[in-house]
C-alpha cells in the first residue's frame, strides 16, 4: 500500500472570516484534501494580544513576540519553520506569493531545496506590479523585482490563473481560480420585482482597481436621466486604502446619492446572505485595466455565479465570457452604463440553480485534482 501523500500549504498571512481571499485558501485546502492527500497549512498569524509567529494548523510553531523586533523578525527568522518542514517529508510545497522575493526567502528556498519535495508557488494576480502604489509600496515592490527570477528558479514552477507560459522565466501550471461551492450559499431571489426599485450589489475588499467609482457616476448618470425602475446600490466591504474610501464617500455626497449608495463595510455570514437575497444583479470588477490586467480570473466573478446572481465586469475571463448571465463593460474609465443593466435585467430568465450549476468543474475539488496531476502527485483516491 502506497503511503499517503503529505502536502505543506504555506501563506505568509493570517486569516478572516469576511476576508475572500481567506475563503479561498479554505477552499483549496479542502479541494486538496477532497483527492486523498494529507494537507497541512503553516501561516505566519498575530494574536489579539499582539504576539506573532508562524502556526502550523493553527498551532503555534514558533512565536516572535509582541515587539518591533518580532515584527521584523518575521522577515528573515525562517529557520524555525525550515526545521520542521525538514522533519516532515512533504511531498509537495504549496506557497501562496506575497511577492517577497528577497535574500532571506531564497535562503529559506534553498534550505528546502535540500529535500524531494516538489515546490510550486502560486501567483493569484499576474502581472502585479500595477497594483503597487506609494512610495513603500513601491519599495517593496522594487525588492522583489531584483530577486523573483532568482526564486522561481528554485522552484519547480509557478501556479498561475492566467495564460501565461512563463512567468519570471519559470515555466507555469495554468488552472482556473475556483470556489468552494460547498461554503457558498446559492440566493433566494426576489420575486415580483418589476414594480420595486432594483437593488445592484457589489462586495469585495475594495482597491482601486475594483472601480467602484465608475459604478457610483454611472447611477449618477442614469439617475439625471429620469427613466425607468429605481436603484439602489448597496457596496459591501471594506477599503483598504483610508484615502480611497474618504473620496468615495465625497463622491456619494457630491453626486447627491446619500439615499441610493448604501455602505455596509464587511459582512458575512447570514447577514452577507440577506443581502444577495434582496440584490438582483451584482457588479464585479471595473477598473482591473488601472493596474495593467488585460485578462484574470477573480474570485468574485466566481462567487457571484456560485451565488446563482447575473454580474457585471470589464476584464476579460474566459471561464464567463459570453455567459447568458455575464454583462460586460468597457475596460475605461466610462461611467458604468445601468440602462444597460435595466435592459439586460428586462429579458432576464437564467435561474440562480443554473448559474450555478455551470460553474460546476470550477468547484476546487476539481481544480486542484487537475493541478495535482499535472504535477505528478500521486493521488490514490481517483472518484
Amino acid at each position: 500500500m502506497t503511503e499517503q501523500v503529505k502536502i505543506l500549504f504555506l501563506v505568509f498571512h493570517g486569516f478572516a472570516e469576511h476576508n475572500g481571499i481567506s475563503k479561498k485558501i479554505w477552499g483549496q485546502i479542502k479541494g486538496l484534501r477532497d483527492a486523498g492527500p494529507i494537507v497541512d497549512l503553516c501561516s505566519y498569524q498575530v494574536l489579539r494580544e499582539g504576539n506573532r509567529g508562524w502556526f502550523i494548523n493553527g498551532k503555534p510553531l514558533v512565536l516572535f513576540g509582541r515587539t518591533l523586533y518580532g515584527k521584523i523578525k518575521r522577515r528573515f527568522a525562517y529557520q524555525a519553520l525550515a526545521s520542521y518542514i525538514d522533519r516532515q517529508n512533504y511531498d509537495l510545497i504549496y506557497i501562496r506569493s506575497d511577492h517577497n522575493a528577497n535574500p532571506f526567502t531564497i535562503r529559506f528556498l534553498r534550505l528546502l531545496r535540500k529535500k524531494k519535495s516538489r515546490i510550486v508557488m502560486e501567483i493569484p494576480t499576474y502581472p502585479y506590479d500595477g497594483e503597487y502604489r506609494g512610495w513603500r509600496m513601491q519599495l517593496e515592490l522594487a525588492v522583489d523585482k531584483l530577486y523573483r527570477r532568482k526564486f522561481a528558479s528554485l522552484l519547480d514552477g509557478i501556479v498561475t490563473f492566467s495564460d501565461e507560459k512563463s512567468i519570471f522565466g519559470q515555466k507555469t501550471f495554468r488552472i482556473s481560480n475556483g470556489i468552494d461551492l460547498s461554503a457558498v450559499k446559492i440566493r433566494t431571489p426576489r420575486k415580483n420585482i418589476n414594480n420595486d426599485d432594483l437593488n445592484i450589489i457589489a462586495v469585495a475588499e475594495f482597491h482601486f482597481w475594483h472601480g467602484i467609482d465608475r459604478a457610483i457616476r454611472g447611477l449618477a448618470c442614469y439617475m439625471k436621466k429620469s427613466v425607468g425602475p429605481g436603484i439602489v446600490l448597496h457596496i459591501v466591504g471594506s477599503f483598504t486604502d483610508p484615502n480611497e474610501n474618504l473620496e468615495i464617500q465625497s463622491l456619494i455626497k457630491n453626486l447627491g446619492l446619500q439615499d441610493y449608495v448604501l455602505l455596509y463595510g464587511n459582512q458575512w455570514g447570514e447577514k452577507l446572505d440577506r443581502l444577495f437575497d434582496q440584490a438582483d444583479f451584482a457588479i464585479g470588477s471595473l477598473g482591473r485595466h488601472r493596474s495593467g490586467v488585460t485578462t484574470i480570473k477573480t474570485l468574485k466573478n466566481r462567487e457571484y455565479a456560485a451565488r446563482g446572481i447575473p454580474f457585471v465586469y470589464s476584464e476579460q475571463d474566459n471561464d464567463f465570457d459570453g455567459m447568458p448571465y455575464v454583462l460586460k463593460a468597457p475596460p475605461d474609465e466610462s461611467p458604468l452604463n445601468f440602462a444597460s443593466i435595466v435592459n439586460f435585467l428586462a429579458d432576464y430568465t437564467f435561474s440562480a440553480q443554473q448559474i450555478r450549476n455551470s460553474i460546476r468543474y470550477l468547484d476546487w475539488s476539481q481544480q486542484m485534482r487537475s493541478l495535482l496531476k499535472s504535477l505528478d502527485v500521486h493521488i490514490d483516491n481517483e472518484c
